[in-house]
């Protein structure tokens, strides 16, 4: 998730798990979920836009390309971190149970859309 950050992780969450700027058993698998659901969503903007016929005008060429995939990349991203009960915390919960993380990991925050406002 190249675009949006989750907190203090800053623009680019995949090169501050491998650096380590993530801290924490919880907070890394968290991270690392919501990457991996922000991957799913680009792989499924991806498909779909395949499935729509050329418009028939002026083909953009391999720029309108890049600038398509970028696109799907940065909706993926902010639909990954807005995800309160998608994939990502599917995810983060399966394999939180089994790294046997407590519920709230060690920060001791709630999943998101648990606590008393969601």
């Amino acid at each position: 998730m190249s675009g949006v950050s989750p907190r203090g992780v800053g623009r680019d969450p995949l090169t501050a798990l491998r650096d380590g700027r993530v801290q924490g058993e919880a907070a890394r698998l968290r991270a690392a979920t919501r990457l991996l659901e922000g991957t799913f969503y680009q792989e499924l903007f991806k498909a779909m836009r395949q499935t729509v016929p050329d418009g028939g005008g002026p083909d953009g060429g391999a720029g309108e390309e890049i600038f398509t995939g970028m696109l799907d990349q940065h909706i993926a991203d902010a639909a990954a971190l807005r995800s309160e009960r998608g994939l990502g915390e599917a995810l983060y919960r399966h394999f939180a149970r089994a790294a046997g993380i407590p519920e709230g990991g060690a920060s001791g925050e709630p999943p998101p859309g648990t606590g008393p406002e969601g």
